[in-house]
């Protein structure tokens, strides 16, 4: 009996001593290799444990060996290097997470691999993957950024498929937005993504933890986008729409700039946005709203309107402030004079600021008294300060129109003594049509010269042939037409009419040297002297020969007909030997009649060798001339027939 009861107080005393002596080596192992555990209360040791007893090998059954060792297995878990599992935060410090899976010793992970979830508590559960089961040092080896790694491609996949709110931790910025942490995965939040509000500093994000959907997964090339702005969207969605039915049209609300545009302005109106358009910011002109407003700024604004299937709503800061043209001096009254500034230019005339949102036009016409179609750029600048007279003012309608041109005299007042008929000026060429020239005398004064005015001999078929456009002309006044002020003008007029002339030298059976200068099917174009023409039908052309004339033959014609209002002369060369042949009794004269009519035209030829544009300063002495000369010969022929 004695030997049994010692048999087993000994096997008694053996399992407590192991399981006293196993603890404080797991405790001491924990302690020395992990200073941030938790003290564990030490079992202190039994004072009559026999140790010598202990040392000797004790015998166990088959049956108490595999008793004892499934005691023992149950008091730890089982598990595998490279699974991931779940642990549960025992502590933590400012660098270090003590996570325990229920093993023989806890595992510690590094605090930054936690970074995404700030919230972090003692207690809570966490996946982990067990890198090693016991290191050189019998350290637990745990990773919660592989865990995360290894499921995240799952997780994120099923937070898009159940539009899950995840955490995510802002790494760093990149080229159009963010680069999120999200399970170990780098996604991409873009800019617009961030907030409502539009971002203008996305360094203050980085390092933040947040709360993201994913919004948008590309299997191939496994990219991941989340936003942060859809989580608020739909609350918003909520307060908009709560707060656009309480909206009235003319309300006066608070709210914040929250964007500046070139077109308008964004305001913020406590969770709904509202757009002031640059035409409602002010009533006098804005090239842009800065120059009104200002990012942040709390302004009052009234609703001008609203749409509830768009959500959309105008705005408007000028309403709130009376309309200048209230406020404009009703003194003021058409023909008064007032001082401006330009704020806008346009090809037809400019508008002219003389109050702050009080404009007035000036249309190009009132600019000038010319009568030329310019542009108004031409007389004015933005920025100009001008000086016009009030040509219509409508208060209801706030219109106004001025001119310019009425604070200087009009040109065409004193028209008949500045420029009466008959006198001559000097003028420049303005532009040409098919019918004339347009010549300006002075600034308002336009006048025509028809192109039947521009020479006395030349044919013109264009005035360009003839002149050039700013060039300097000399013209004479023929009629004035002041009500629809024009004036006709001339050219040719400055000289003598040369056909005067002409009508004694080129009579008909006169015969004169000529050169062809250009022939067509009809006839011909003879150029005779004086810088005259005339004109040969193909039958008259043949020579005596038989043979056809050519262009630059110079030949002898004979005048067949000439007619001064037309200013036609018609010749022929054949029909000079054709009368030779039939012997008629009349001699034709060459060059003239007699003597002293050839006399005369030698000496209007040497005045016209000098022009072909009928400029002839002595046609009208000659002209006498030559009829005085006619008369002498017609009274000697009556002589000479009353001698017979």
């Amino acid at each position: 009996m004695i030997n049994q009861e010692e048999e087993t107080s000994k096997e008694v005393n053996v399992e407590e001593t192991e399981q006293q002596v196993a603890e404080p080596k797991q405790n001491e192992s924990s302690e020395n290799e992990n200073p941030v555990v938790a003290e564990q209360t030490r079992t202190e040791p039994i004072e009559d444990f026999d140790w010598e007893a202990y040392a000797d090998e004790i015998e166990y059954s088959k049956e108490e060996k595999t008793k004892f060792e499934a005691m023992y297995d149950e008091t730890l878990s089982s598990i595998g290097e490279g699974e991931v599992i779940d642990g549960t935060v025992i502590s933590m410090n400012t660098r270090e997470v003590v996570i325990n899976i229920g093993y023989k010793s806890e595992g510690i992970i590094s605090l930054n691999e936690f970074r995404y979830n700030p919230e972090l508590a003692p207690g809570d559960t966490v996946e982990v993957y067990v890198e090693n089961q016991e290191d050189k040092r019998g350290q637990l080896v745990l990773s919660h950024k592989k865990a995360r790694s290894l499921r995240s491609w799952d997780r994120v996949n099923a937070a898009l498929e159940n539009d899950e709110i995840i955490k995510g931790y802002i790494k760093c910025r990149t080229k159009g937005g963010m680069i999120v942490d999200i399970f170990g995965i780098e996604s991409f939040l873009p800019g617009s993504q961030i907030d409502v509000k539009p971002i203008r500093d996305y360094d203050i994000y980085v390092g933040k933890t947040m709360e993201f959907k994913v919004v948008k997964i590309n299997q191939e090339y496994k990219n991941v986008v989340v936003s942060h702005k859809a989580l608020i969207e739909a609350e918003l969605e909520q307060q908009k729409k709560e707060i656009i039915a309480k909206l009235e049209k003319g309300q006066v609300l608070e709210g914040t700039v929250k964007n500046i545009t070139s077109y308008g302005v964004f305001i913020d109106l406590g969770g709904v946005d509202g757009l002031i358009h640059i035409t409602d910011l002010s009533w006098g002109r804005v090239s842009h709203p800065e120059e009104i407003v200002e990012l942040d700024q709390k302004i009052n604004v009234v609703i001008l309107d609203f749409d509830d299937a768009k959500k959309r709503i105008a705005l408007g800061l000028k309403q709130l402030t009376p309309h200048p043209w209230d406020s404009l001096d009703p003194n003021l009254k058409i023909g008064d004079l007032v001082k401006g500034k330009v704020v806008v230019m346009a090809d037809y005339g400019a508008f002219v600021e003389i109050a702050p949102g009080v404009e007035g036009l000036i249309h190009v016409s009132e600019m000038s008294w010319s009568q030329h179609l310019r542009s108004a750029q031409e007389f004015l600048k933005v920025g100009d300060e001008v000086e016009a007279q009030i040509i219509t003012l409508d208060r209801e309608e706030r219109k106004m129109s001025m001119g310019m041109k009425q604070l200087k005299p009009d040109p065409w007042e004193k028209i008949e003594e500045k420029y009466p008929l008959n006198s001559k000026h000097k003028a420049k060429v303005r532009n040409f049509t098919s019918f004339g020239v347009f010549v300006e005398l002075e600034e308002g004064v336009d006048g025509l010269i028809h192109i039947s005015d521009l020479s006395w001999t030349k044919k013109i078929k264009h005035p360009a042939e003839f002149t050039t456009v700013g060039a300097d002309f000399e013209v004479v006044v023929l009629d004035i037409d002041k009500d629809n002020r024009r004036l006709s003008l001339g050219h040719k007029q400055l000289e003598e009419n040369p056909w005067d002339v002409f009508e004694t030298i080129f009579t008909t059976d006169s015969i004169h040297e000529g050169t062809i200068i250009d022939i067509f099917d009809k006839g011909a174009v003879v150029a005779l002297p004086y810088g005259v023409e005339g004109f040969v039908t193909p039958k008259h052309l043949v020579k005596e020969d038989g043979s056809a004339a050519k262009v630059d033959d110079k030949m002898e014609f004979k005048v067949i007909e000439f007619n001064k209002s037309s200013k036609r002369i018609i010749l022929s060369h054949s029909r000079i030997f054709e009368d030779a042949k039939k012997g008629s009794g009349t001699t034709p004269t060459k060059k003239g009649k007699g003597a002293s009519t050839q006399k005369a035209v030698k000496k209007l030829k040497d005045n016209l060798e000098r022009t072909t544009l009928g400029d002839i300063s002595e046609l009208a002495a000659l002209k006498t001339e030559l009829e005085e000369n006619q008369k002498k010969e017609n009274k000697k022929k009556a002589a000479d027939k009353d001698k017979e």
